[in-house]
């Protein structure tokens, strides 16, 4: 049975050759001539079963119906008339399934029909794994779309599947094809099923942190709970059975494909992950979500359900074992299983993580015996009606699906009788709706806490190797196994830090990830999260490397003498440091700066920051920044909502449409194109795929190679970084382009390389590849928060939650909101949409960091300001003596020409009263004022050192 499966997966790969829109209607023998007819002979695929034929024909034609706009035929025509032969070669246009955009491949109407074949013949002849048909399947489906020839690199994996339709790819058909082909093999009575899995909870486990590495270990090991579920799909029914997301280039995917599954190691050799040596490697990224759909057999749904759900707990357990061991080693406490810290253990992860799911059977779409649907559905229609108000429910009720299956007649046409994959809207609309009902009913296991609980979250007892210590009260615990760890490695725990279960697993799970890397790659791995002190530092160590000078021989020794340890620097750090003479002091400057000022000796301090200041040329910055971002309407753009999608003409090729035209006379069509197109497998695939690209290229480019950040957490759509306080804003903005694929000055940044280059609405070019990105009409919101780089982290992360919440609601989304905690107490709060803000922000902050402006600019224009009347009309009184303060202010010395005062104040009383209720514009130009001046303040140094940032992003 193992091999007739891989063998059916195989052959529904091989249905349709990946070149054929390139040699469609351009051979004699057909798209099928050569390379699919020799892959299928050096696989021995060329007598298969009865049943795998069956299964592979039936997948296809519900892979077809699934993700194809249906168009009509006339009644006098024959199956393929002239008007719908679309010669991809003379016009090869794709369409962006989000946007409708069109994009012209016109580097490709030169390549031959036989150059085609010959190419790709060639690539999935050295994808074959000789005598091994899972692992060749694996291949085609991991490398498949990823072809090394120059003249096609860029543009095959965007090679449609139907060039009628090219609203999808290739490779998205046959995924969806050797899925379906599957099941049906699996389980050829009920067919596939739709399986939803949620593991939580998701928020109360990241946010219990005191440091930046704790705040990592909970999102990476969130993920990796995520992809330990996905395996059991992958285990057994191969990785293309999840569909949303897409696995395909995730780097943990990747490192299961070599190491598990046993892909030769050379086709990964152009994989980033294999040779990152620290944090900075791929696969340190939080990059899966923490729930998923996949297709599966419908009499194996509970099962597969059941397994995930004791495979992630007996996982979570086994690495909290291993965590409290390596506590006792580190303790020098001998490993005995008696131990109460096990027996707590088994108590506290109990139940975690919480695992909700539900299926949705295909069965439950009735048909004919020649695979039509029957237009009334009953059965799925009795399974949906509870979920909905109208009858038909959801889909089913669409003057779409009415017309396809027979409910309206053309006049002088006909539609093809769909079969049961064009149900796929109406079970995804029931697996979501019985997902939600099945997360409501949510179980709670009573356990008893007796003891101190963990100093962390306050919710359990913290581990221990005596139940009796757990009645010391904190302050007295002098030999426990906490106490004993805090002694040797006071980087695993602080002083009186006692940690629970959970909470343990996080700080450990840095230390366990790495050494389970180190033992599968060979480039000396070493794991590093960069600090808040840091990262406020960066900046500052940035410019003493651009100014070139030495460092101080008094400060150097100090270093030396310290022997502090090398601290983590940002990515776009390290590689200025790369050839640097002094590059080892330098990356132990922040540890020992930490320490000098946990010093207890008298002038220490005072003697420190007059060491920093003589190599800085100014105090060292103390302030971070932290960014929250979220795809807006997430849950929209997935149920394909009225506002998120498109009309069914869009999806199709301009020669179709054009042909089209001639049936506008009648009613029926007419509603029917105009219909919006409801959700499908393609376009699930598109979303994840897109979000991949954000969270996995863009996003870690934008942050850490473009400005001094570090991503923490990038999951599709949800992402939270760390950057210097100079970088915030601009990165910000740079990310909400990135997250769409617009132009950088949408968001209200000007110049400067933003990483990627727009090539249509939903498409761009990032170095030499084509990414299909979510698209214009896709927002997002971002929360972000400057803070002391001593405040407690799990204030600062409750302050960026809110703030995100903020832009969401008071900013109605698309927008941004920040906040900012002086030390001193007090905080600044601004919420405003991307776009203008941004782009005054950032252009206020510059002239007020310009030395010859007064530091009290802003203050004295405050004080002037509270004099005022509220603007009137368009505010050129306000505006006129706004820009006289500022000028005032800079003592009239400052290139009035770079910063056209007249008009940034102009533009900045405009925004007042676009932004508030009349009674209130001041009020927010002052708010306004005191945010870009901290900023100011915060970052400020001389022009020189400040313009190259603004140039780059303002």
């Amino acid at each position: 049975m193992n091999d007739e499966f891989w063998q059916t997966k195989l052959a529904a790969r091989l249905h349709d050759p990946v070149e054929k829109a390139l040699i469609l209607m351009r051979t004699e023998q057909g798209h099928e001539r050569r390379t699919v007819q020799n892959l299928r002979e050096t696989l021995a695929l060329t007598n298969l079963s009865a049943t795998v034929l069956e299964a592979v024909r039936r997948a296809d034609h519900w892979a077809s119906a699934a993700d194809r706009a249906a168009f009509p035929n006339r009644n006098a025509e024959g199956r393929y008339p002239a008007w719908q032969q679309v010669r991809f070669e003379e016009q090869p246009v794709i369409i962006h399934p989000l946007t409708g955009e069109s994009f012209g491949l016109d580097k490709l109407i030169d390549l031959s029909p036989e150059h085609a074949e010959a190419l790709a013949l060639d690539h999935f002849t050295n994808l074959v794994h000789d005598g091994d048909l899972k692992r060749t399947a694996l291949a085609f489906w991991r490398f498949g779309p990823e072809i090394d020839a120059p003249d096609i690199r860029n543009l095959w994996s965007l090679l449609p599947a139907d060039t009628r339709i090219p609203d999808h790819t290739i490779f998205d058909h046959l995924d969806l094809t050797a899925a379906l082909a599957g099941s049906f093999v699996l389980d050829p009575d009920q067919g596939p099923a739709l399986l939803a899995v949620s593991l939580g909870p998701v928020q109360e486990f990241i946010s219990a942190a005191r440091s930046t590495s704790d705040l990592w270990a909970g999102s990476h090991l969130l993920s990796r709970l995520s992809w330990e579920a996905m395996r059991v799909i992958c285990d057994e029914l191969g990785p293309e059975a999840v569909l949303f997301p897409r696995l395909r280039g995730v780097p943990q995917v990747d490192l299961w494909l070599r190491e598990d599954c046993g892909l030769r190691r050379g086709l990964f050799d152009a994989c980033e992950w294999t040779h990152g040596s620290s944090d900075a490697n791929p696969l340190f990224a939080a990059a899966l979500p923490n729930r998923f759909t996949a297709l599966v057999p419908a009499g194996r749904a509970r099962d597969l359900a059941e397994r995930i759900t004791a495979h992630v707990r007996a996982w979570i357990l086994s690495m909290g074992d291993a965590a409290y061991r390596r506590l006792l080693d580190i303790a020098g406490e001998q490993d005995d299983p008696g131990l109460p810290g096990f027996a707590q253990l088994r108590e506290q992860l109990a139940g975690f993580p919480e695992v909700h799911w539900a299926a949705v059977p295909w069965s439950l779409v009735e048909g004919s015996p020649s695979g039509a649907v029957e237009a009334s559905t009953p059965r799925l229609a009795d399974a949906m009606q509870p979920f909905f108000v109208k009858s038909p429910p959801g889909y089913l009720g669409t003057d779409a699906w009415r017309l396809l299956s027979g409910g309206l007649n053309l006049e002088e046409g006909w539609f093809w009788r769909p079969n049961p994959g064009a149900l796929y809207p109406a079970l995804h609309e029931l697996l979501e709706r019985v997902l939600a009902s099945a997360k409501s009913v949510r179980a709670f296991d009573q356990t008893a806490q007796g003891g101190w609980r963990d100093s962390l979250s306050g919710e359990a007892e913290w581990l221990t190797t005596d139940r009796s210590q757990l009645a010391i009260p904190p302050g007295q615990r002098a030999d426990t196994l906490w106490s004993k760890v805090a002694r040797q490695r006071p980087g695993l725990a602080k002083k009186r830090e006692h940690l629970g279960a959970l909470n343990t697993l996080k700080r450990l799970w840095p230390t366990l990830f790495t050494e389970e890397l180190r033992a599968l790659l060979p480039t000396g791995l070493s794991r590093f999260v960069v600090s808040t002190h840091t990262m406020a530092l960066a900046t500052s160590l940035s410019r003493a490397i651009r100014s070139g000078g030495d460092m101080p021989r008094a400060l150097a020794e100090e270093i030396r003498a310290s022997r502090a340890e090398k601290v983590a620097l940002p990515r776009k750090l390290v590689s200025q440091l790369a050839e640097h003479p002094e590059r080892e002091l330098l990356m132990k400057l922040p540890g020992w700066l930490e320490q000098a000022r946990e010093s207890d000796q008298e002038g220490d301090q005072q003697r420190v920051d007059k060491l920093l200041k003589g190599y800085l040329g100014h105090k060292p910055e103390a302030y971070y920044g932290l960014v929250l971002m979220d795809g807006d309407h997430m849950g929209a753009w997935l149920s394909a909502g009225r506002d998120f999608t498109l009309p069914y003409e869009r999806s199709f090729h301009p020669q179709i449409r054009a042909a089209l035209q001639s049936f506008r006379f009648d009613p029926a069509f007419v509603r029917y194109v105009g219909e919006l197109r409801a959700p499908s497998p393609s376009r699930h695939m598109a979303i994840s795929e897109a979000l991949n690209h954000f969270a996995l290229t863009l996003a870690p480019d934008v942050v850490e190679r473009q400005y001094h950040g570090r991503v923490l957490y990038a999951g599709g759509d949800d992402l939270l970084a760390m950057l210097p306080v100079i970088d915030l804003l601009p990165a910000m903005g740079m990310l909400r382009a990135a997250y769409a694929g617009i132009d950088p000055s949408v968001v209200g940044l000007h110049g400067g390389d933003a990483g990627f280059r727009r090539q249509g609405n939903g498409f761009v070019q990032h170095h030499q590849r084509v990414m299909r990105l979510m698209g214009d009409k896709a927002t997002a919101s971002a929360g972000a928060v400057v803070a002391h780089h001593q405040a407690p982290l799990t204030a600062v992360l409750r302050e960026l939650r809110t703030a995100e919440k903020r832009a969401k609601t008071e900013g109605g989304r698309d927008a941004f909101s920040l906040s900012i905690v002086k030390r001193s107490g007090g905080a600044l709060r601004l919420t405003a949409k991307w776009g203008e803000p941004v782009r005054l922000l950032l252009k206020l902050r510059e002239f007020l960091a310009e030395p010859e402006v007064s530091r009290r600019a802003v203050y004295n224009s405050i004080v002037w300001l509270r004099d005022l009347p509220e603007p009137e009309g368009d505010g050129e009184m306000v505006a006129r003596l706004l820009a006289y303060q500022l000028d005032r202010q800079a003592g009239r010395k400052t290139n009035r020409d770079h910063y056209a005062l007249p008009q940034l104040s102009g533009d900045l009383v405009a925004q007042a009263i676009r932004h508030e209720k009349p009674g209130q514009q001041l009020a927010w130009l002052e708010n306004f004022l005191s945010v870009a001046e901290f900023l100011a303040r915060e970052t400020r140094t001389p022009a020189s050192a400040t313009r190259p940032h603004e140039g780059a992003a303002a």
